[in-house]
């Protein structure tokens, strides 16, 4: 291949610069309202009034829905197939679950008007009870997840050997409780919806992760063919998980076009953003883990809390990598949930296995530290040569090239082996590691490429860029399976009209949207070659397939490289305008018979203010195997953008809720603490480079969100090593260390 692989400068990265790029509430739509969603301010409770008195008084005001007025819907139950499918507050009633329900939508002739309209809205409520915000506070309430799969007698418990056994008899045992908080998403685009109906047909220009679950919610949700309902979205400000589900404001944009039989524009808020959409859950989990005396891990087991709402389930499973990353005979693990007064949380970017990660890696640490052996040696020592879940023999495992290089570029060999021993300027020092996994998904995705007499190739598939390079890498993958010049393909997704593909979510782009673009090509590209094969005036006339070379855009023969032509001249003597392939592409049989997961080494230094205990991470080193790597310069943003993500969570993120009142306390950028410039190392990142001509044809794994993962803990493992101090509850700030 000439192209993949190569560090390709981004194709829509002058459109973006330079304003070109249009996103879902940039599109110019005539005639366009303006909705504003009005909040409840309580937790839980009723709207018993809305006072409409002043808001129906300001100028250019067009509608105010109410749960009195709006359109009745029976929204279909959450597809039990679906996980991003949500149960959503649409103005059907008057109850209150969470703050920042939508209580009320203002429509008017310009934002401005609507926001000032929106502000005259006057709720009362009934506040029945107090809202419950905490996870303690339910604990004795927690419940089971429901069955995955009929019969499930035990949902959330997966258990191998006898974890309580092995663990009353290991040599050494360590055991800890971690907690991770609620975390909101901020990507730089809010969510936003523009509503266009033309008759029963339906346009939306959505900021979302998954037309064709837009597509598919709304058609239900207003009794309309799928048909009917087209979406739109080309470009992405950041999503990472929220935009992957419907939620509300979607539906209610909807549904006040339709009652006004005219566009409606509805961009959440900064605030809004706070509670309307999700956010990672808080979570409460327990380790125990036992070894011998050799340091062979004897016994695991990871029981946790994570909160989700009272109307809806959302599962954070933290317990994931613990039953995959590390080989012992006996492994018990449990996820139960607490129902709290909250919005329902959803995928925050490496979902479970960020928060999941940060507790068995700390606890890795401590083994450590109790067997007095590096920790890098601890995990040697326990690499799983096979999937320890499964027993299936690994796709492709590069993990300890990873330890070996990161460690290496870290200079781990030099790290003293006792806490609280280097100190420079004033700080304390401290070097941590964790190990970083993310499984390698691959959903069925379809695309078409097709050949033009003009000369160029357009390949679609109803993808997303999130920001993260897909359009350049699906044209890369084109390029070289087609075999013309990369200023010939244009790519283009984010329309429900081209071929359909996954969520844009599980870090699964890349090799099944990949894999489709790449079959599609091959099988376009192989009609072409029999066209001109066939054809008694062209060059290649006769000749054998396996003789048939196409670079640059040209067929021709090995044997005779002078013998050729352009692909276009072949459409053009055909009397063809196009030639075209659509695939469907899915995992296949060969893949099942492996497990499927990428890895890497996160290394982490760290200074710890003596006088204040500010800590500061001055350096950060991931070394990472993720298949074959489609854009070298890309994947490298990917990772140090997920880098930079473990790091806010280890020292800045916090939702913070009033336990009283059930409000989010610090629902803006002033207030919700995320890592600035200052704040950020230098970060290294290594791409090992692996062959796996299992996990699909391209041998791609996903790389968006195993970033995340270790960073927390080996952040938190240095800042022991530093200090001394170990601190179990993210994030790590000063107080917890003065």
């Amino acid at each position: 291949m000439k192209t993949v692989g190569r560090p390709l400068d981004r194709l829509d990265g002058r459109a973006k610069v330079t304003g070109a790029a249009r996103f879902s509430a940039d599109t110019p739509v005539a005639d366009v309202a303006h909705a504003v969603i009005v909040s409840s301010a309580i937790a839980k409770g009723r709207v018993v009034k809305l006072d409409l008195s002043r808001a129906a008084t300001e100028p250019g005001l067009l509608h105010i829905l109410t749960p009195e007025n709006a359109m009745k819907l029976q929204p279909a139950a959450p597809d039990p197939n679906s996980p991003v499918d949500r149960v959503l507050q649409i103005l059907q009633d008057d109850l209150v679950h969470y703050s920042r329900q939508p209580i009320a939508l203002v429509v008017a002739d310009t934002l401005e008007h609507a926001v000032r309209a929106a502000a005259l809205v006057a709720p009362s409520y009934e506040a029945t009870t107090a809202p419950v915000v905490e996870l303690e506070a339910r604990e004795g309430r927690a419940l089971a997840p429901k069955p995955s799969k009929p019969g499930d007698e035990h949902p959330g418990v997966v258990s191998r050997g006898d974890a309580d056994r092995a663990l009353a008899a290991a040599f050494t045992r360590v055991e800890a409780t971690y907690t991770t908080p609620f975390e909101t998403h901020n990507p730089m685009e809010p969510h936003a919806t523009v509503a266009v109906w033309q008759g029963d047909r339906l346009t939306l220009y959505d900021a979302t992760q998954g037309i064709f679950e837009v597509r598919r919610k709304v058609s239900a949700s207003f009794g309309l063919p799928k048909e009917s309902v087209r979406v739109i979205s080309h470009f992405l400000g950041g999503g990472f998980g929220c935009k992957g589900s419907v939620w509300s404001h979607v539906i209610l944009a909807v549904m006040a076009a339709r009652l006004l039989q005219r566009p409606v524009k509805l961009a959440l808020t900064r605030p809004q953003m706070f509670g309307l959409v999700g956010g990672r859950p808080r979570t409460r989990q327990r380790v125990s883990l036992g070894a011998s005396a050799t340091g062979a891990i004897t016994a695991i087991r990871h029981d946790s809390l994570s909160a989700t709402s009272t109307f809806d389930e959302f599962v954070e499973h933290v317990t994931a990598p613990t039953r995959a990353v590390y080989a012992s005979p006996n492994v018990s693990t449990r996820e139960r949930l607490v129902r709290l007064d909250i919005g329902t949380p959803t995928f925050m970017r490496a979902p479970g296995e960020s928060s999941g990660s940060f507790a068995v890696e700390s606890a890795m640490d401590e083994l450590a530290v109790a067997l007095q052996l590096d920790p890098l040696e601890l995990r040697l020592r326990n690499h799983a040569d096979v999937d320890p879940e499964t027993g299936k023999p690994w796709s492709s495992k590069s993990l300890k090239e990873c330890y070996r290089a990161g460690a290496e570029r870290f200079g781990w060999s030099r790290r003293p082996r006792e806490p609280r021993t280097t100190l420079e300027g004033g700080a304390l020092v401290g070097w941590g590691m964790a190990t970083a996994s993310y499984p390698a998904h691959l959903r069925p995705a379809s695309a078409l490429a097709r050949f033009k007499d003009d000369g160029t190739v357009e390949v679609l598939a109803g993808s997303h860029d999130l920001g993260t390079g897909t359009y350049t890498v699906m044209t890369q993958i084109a390029s070289d399976t087609l075999g013309v010049a990369i200023d010939k393909v244009h790519f283009d997704l984010g329309d429900t009209e081209m071929p359909e593909t996954p969520v844009s979510g599980g870090s699964q782009t890349a090799a099944s949207v990949g894999s489709a673009v790449h079959a599609a090509a091959r099988e376009a590209r192989a009609q072409l070659i029999a066209l001109a094969l066939a054809d008694a005036r062209s060059a290649l006339a006769g000749a054998p397939a396996d003789d048939v070379v196409f670079e640059d855009g040209r067929l021709s023969r090995k044997s005779a490289p002078e013998r050729g032509e352009p692909f276009e001249e072949v459409l053009r003597r055909a009397g063809r305008r196009a030639l075209e392939a659509r695939h469907d592409a899915k995992p296949s049989p060969e893949r099942e018979r492996f497990a499927t997961r990428a890895f890497g080494a996160i290394f982490a230094e760290v200074r710890v203010d003596v006088a204040t205990g500010e800590v500061r991470v001055s350096r950060l080193v991931g070394a990472f195997a993720c298949g074959h790597i489609l854009n070298a310069k890309t994947a490298r943003s990917q990772l140090i953008g997920g880098m930079v993500w473990g790091l806010s969570m280890a020292l800045h993120e916090r939702t913070v809720l009033d336990h009283r009142l059930g409000r989010i306390m610090n629902a803006d950028l002033a207030e919700y603490h995320v890592p600035v410039n200052a704040d950020v190392p230098a970060v290294d990142v290594i791409l090992i480079d692996e062959v796996d001509p299992h996990v699909n044809d391209l041998g791609v794994k996903g790389i968006g969100e195993i970033g995340t993962t270790g960073v927390a803990a080996a952040i938190a493992n240095a800042v022991y090593h530093a200090t001394g101090k170990r601190i179990r509850d993210l994030p790590i700030t000063l107080d917890n260390l003065l």
